[in-house]
């Protein structure tokens, strides 16, 4: 019974979320409470263990989130994205283009950063007209490039402190493949119908190689400090005091991304607080409904138990868990990080309306992974 009470809670949280989108951060807020008095009176957990075991990912989430809204801005003013305007091919096939970079940023860097960038970049590509169904898009490719990665995603992350090998998580590439090359050519048909590639009368302005280079520095300190500390955020931070001696922040992002970051932990720890177990047996079509599980139920906790249970073929999962979160703005990191940038992508209604291919692209991704590899398990050694 407390049970269904708490996944009550939760359910209805997500779905005034839905609903209300504007007051998103008070209504989460309002569920974490609300889960946290049902279940320290009705199934008491010993909290303060319980914030140990998660204080590490919640202060690496926040930290990454804001330092990568300030990394987005001096990416804009480095003046690289009017650049791209003079690089990136016309039509619709520049539009496709972003995305695919997005998705190889994603693979080498994080996918927060990579959406940010990507959302920072269309901004000046698009003069700001950009359709919810892109935004869905530049989301999705970013997750997608992220899962076959052991360094773009924090599940894969998790999966490889774990032991799993890279190469087991890199089969997730496929299927991003697979995905991008469906929901891409979608979205960027969309977004030239709306808004076509920008290119401005006059030669972009000279790029400003400082900021530029503080982008490389926030880049590197990232992924520095995720394979040697597994904690990206601390040299996130500590490439942006250090480049703040070379050009000033503009640390008015950080109001709006903050919201975004409470807004994320408060359901990342709601999620956390669920009476979940165990979940279903290991199969490839229990795997693949876990892809639509992280649109609503964060992708961290479910990892963690996959990881406990085990029988899982972990490029399939590092493919579910990371790319499912898409199909939502706030189903993943990446999509309440570009929330940030437009507002007007919080509306769960619109972004399924608009960004149907997301959800059609994670299946032929999904299918076209089992079809080259099988369905194979490698126990984790840890």
């Amino acid at each position: 019974m407390t049970e269904a009470l708490l996944f009550g809670l939760f359910a209805a949280t997500l779905l005034g979320i839905a609903r209300f989108h504007k007051h998103a951060l008070a209504i989460s807020a309002g569920g974490l409470v609300t889960a946290l008095v049902v279940r320290m009176t009705l199934l008491p957990i010993d909290l303060l263990h319980h914030l140990g075991e998660e204080w590490r990912i919640l202060l690496n989430l926040a930290g990454l989130l804001l330092g990568f809204a300030v990394l987005a801005n001096h990416f804009e003013r480095s003046k690289l994205p009017e650049r791209l305007t003079e690089t990136l091919p016309a039509g619709r096939l520049g539009a496709f283009t972003l995305l695919a970079i997005v998705a190889v940023l994603s693979a080498v860097l994080d996918n927060i950063a990579a959406a940010l960038i990507g959302g920072s970049a269309a901004i000046t590509l698009f003069r700001r007209r950009v359709h919810i169904g892109y935004l869905a898009a530049v989301v999705a490719a970013s997750n997608a490039g992220g899962a076959g990665s052991v360094i773009g995603d924090t599940t894969t992350t998790m999966l490889w402190i774990e032991g799993a090998k890279p190469w087991w998580v890199a089969e997730a590439g496929l299927g991003a493949v697979v995905a991008i090359l469906f929901f891409g050519t979608i979205a960027a048909r969309q977004q030239h119908a709306l808004q076509p590639l920008s290119r401005g009368e006059h030669a972009p302005p000279p790029i400003d190689f400082v900021h530029a280079l503080i982008v490389v520095g926030v880049i590197a300190g990232a992924i520095s400090t995720n394979v040697l500390l597994d904690f990206p955020a601390a040299g996130v931070w500590l490439a942006i005091v250090l480049g703040s001696f070379l050009r000033k922040p503009d640390w008015q992002v950080l109001p709006p991304a903050l919201s975004g970051t409470l807004f994320l932990l408060c359901l990342v720890m709601t999620a956390s607080l669920m009476p979940v177990d165990k979940l279903p047996e290991p199969t490839p079509w229990t795997t693949m409904a876990l892809g639509f599980v992280s649109a609503f139920f964060d992708n961290i906790p479910l990892t963690k138990l996959a990881i406990d249970q085990g029988g899982y073929d972990w490029g399939m999962l590092a493919y579910a868990v990371g790319y499912g979160g898409s199909m939502l703005w706030f189903g993943s990191s990446a999509g309440v990080a570009i929330s940030g940038l437009f507002p007007e992508a919080k509306s769960a209604a619109t972004w399924l309306r608009s960004g149907w291919h997301v959800a059609v692209g994670y299946v032929l991704g999904f299918l076209a992974m089992y079809a080259a590899f099988g369905w194979h398990h490698e126990p984790l050694p840890h």
